[in-house]
């Protein structure tokens, strides 16, 4: 098995008749998908989406991939091609247009609505170029065959790129549910025809690679639903992603049987369901929905909510009921569904919100005390079905953290993919097909970008550590009045705190004026210096006698 090393340098020109692939995210992470391919000095994009920030990224809304790779290039790209709607594979779109407008965005019908949806928004209108299962279409040197799969999202596809380097399979999200609540299965005759003509590199998720088995069918989850709610006591609120479409469908399905009326809350949830409607892959029945002015009216035990805020995210519906700051209030007696699985990484971002509902007296049920949802991704009994229907010559496993990674890579072991064929990656990493032998051959900076706001790319790591220092110590602020010739103490020390538990500061006001008159009988007048001489007195002494670290900020102003 080929790992990466740290100490990788920069990837030399890519030999004449190979295929790059280079992966700015979505390895090593649950999300940021996002993989460049090279061939003939054309590109083409798989996926462009977003991570959600973790607890250690104050402030941070969303996390793009790096595009400095492709800046220079952008008009070299063909296209993105879009496996499906979810917010990991689509969420960077907008931001990756601001760069280039026009670059063609390939996809299904619901995930071209969904992106555009959120792209008018932002005021891009897109190109699109709309495909289904069963289509090929050439974009430059690279011909695509897009093939149906099973997922938590209707209309998503897998992606069969052939240029002359040979054939990759990309499998995007997908499962093996035998009774898909659309009916739409998971092309596995395809996937064994690709398979016999010959695939030089099988590029497929991981997510559920430790997971033993094989799918539970979505179907079972209606029957559960539809008893969670005739027992709900008063009303029922259902937290999902926004595009979770089938799932949305089994929750107005259970309510339409148990009388109970429907609220979507939440601008991405009414926007995404409305899409979804408009299109026909969400039937609601006629009459059942309600908007909120409405809910007043009517008796808690007929009424559902479906809103955001399954992972805890701490701006989302669920989480500000949780927290008492939305127009919702939890009462006793409520029901609150999770109906999605847990991300890695949120599970103390949703521990603290099931705590805060559960402090109020609703019920929470979840996938832990009840089978309330099942995954979308295929588990190791179906990722070994399609390593042995595939029979790749190389692989390389994609959508995961590093220990889906590298079980899915024993998988592919265990089915006969020789060790030296089968590249375990991270983002960045670039990896050559070369006469149908996949090789790493470098990498590229492949960082996160953080949005902020309206800010793109403008928070540093640096930053982020300030805003965790100032969170979890306070500040502590210095204000000094020096003469500019002389560096004489006119005025202060005067200082200030928030956040850092410290009462008094008059101990540490002599050791202040101590070095400052030392400073000025040195001639030290320098600005910089002082400033400095400040930090490091009051530091010290904060740290000496309450063992604690806030963020020092002097302020030495000259007269």
């Amino acid at each position: 098995m080929s790992h990466p090393h740290p100490d990788l340098g920069l990837p030399p020109a890519l030999p004449d008749g190979g295929l790059r692939i280079v992966p700015l995210g979505g390895l090593g992470e649950i999300g940021r998908n996002m993989t460049v391919f090279e061939f003939g000095g054309r590109l083409l994009i798989v996926d462009c989406g977003v991570l959600f920030p973790e607890s250690e990224q104050p402030g941070v809304d969303l996390i793009l991939p790096d595009f400095d790779y492709i800046r220079e290039r952008l008009d070299d790209v063909e296209g993105i091609v879009l496996t499906h709607g979810h917010e990991d594979h689509i969420g960077g779109v907008p931001y990756l247009l601001r760069e280039r407008s026009d670059i063609p965005l390939i996809g299904s019908r619901l995930t071209l609505a969904l992106l555009e949806a959120k792209l008018t928004e932002h005021r891009i209108k897109p190109t699109t170029v709309q495909v289904r299962e069963g289509e090929t279409r050439s974009f430059g040197p690279f011909d695509c065959e897009f093939l149906a799969v099973n997922h938590s999202i209707p209309d998503a596809l897998a992606v069969a790129i052939r240029t002359e380097a040979g054939l990759v399979l990309a499998t995007g999200d997908f499962k093996m549910d035998q009774l898909p609540l659309d009916g739409r299965l998971t092309d596995l005759g395809g996937f064994a025809r690709l398979g016999a003509e010959g695939i030089d590199l099988l590029l497929s998720d991981s997510t559920n690679a430790e997971v033993p088995g094989f799918v539970t069918s979505e179907r079972d989850i209606g029957i559960v639903l539809s008893d969670v709610l005739r027992i709900a006591q008063k009303r029922a609120i259902v937290a999902c992603f926004a595009s979770h479409v089938h799932r949305v469908q089994q929750v107005l399905d259970a309510a339409y049987e148990s009388g109970r009326k429907v609220c979507f809350v939440g601008r991405s949830m009414v926007r995404n369901m409305g899409v979804a409607r408009d299109l026909g892959y969400l039937r609601v029945p006629a009459g059942i929905l309600i908007d909120q002015k409405e809910m007043d009216d009517l008796p808690g035990e007929q009424i559902v909510l479906i809103c955001t805020g399954s992972q805890g995210e701490p701006m989302s519906a669920l989480s500000r009921m949780a927290n008492r700051d939305h127009q919702i209030r939890i009462e006793r007696g409520d029901t609150v569904i999770l109906a999605s699985s847990l991300i890695p990484g949120n599970e103390n971002a949703v521990n603290r919100v099931i705590n805060g509902l559960t402090r109020w007296g609703a019920r929470v049920v979840h996938k832990g005390n009840a089978l309330v949802h099942v995954s979308g991704h295929a588990p190791a009994g179906e990722l070994l079905y399609v390593l042995n229907m595939t029979r790749p010559g190389n692989f390389m496993p994609v959508h995961g953290e590093w220990r889906h990674l590298s079980a899915h890579a024993r998988l592919a072991a265990l089915t006969g993919v020789p060790d030296e064929n089968i590249v375990i990656a991270e983002d960045g990493v670039v990896v050559d097909l070369v006469d149908g032998q996949a090789t790493i051959v470098g990498a590229v900076r492949a960082g996160y970008v953080y949005v902020d706001g309206l800010s793109v790319g403008e928070i540093t790591e640096t930053s982020l550590k300030d805003r965790r220092i100032l969170g979890d110590e306070g500040f502590v602020s210095v204000v000094v009045v020096v003469d500019s010739s002389s560096g004489k103490v006119l005025g202060g020390p005067e200082i200030h705190a928030r956040g850092a538990g410290i009462e008094s500061f008059q101990a540490v006001i002599p050791r202040l004026e101590e070095v400052l008159e030392t400073a000025a009988a040195d001639g030290i007048n320098d600005i910089h210096q002082l400033r400095q001489l400040v930090r490091r007195t009051a530091g010290r002494w904060v740290n000496e006698s309450f063992g604690r670290r806030p963020m020092i900020i002097p302020v030495i102003v000259e007269v």
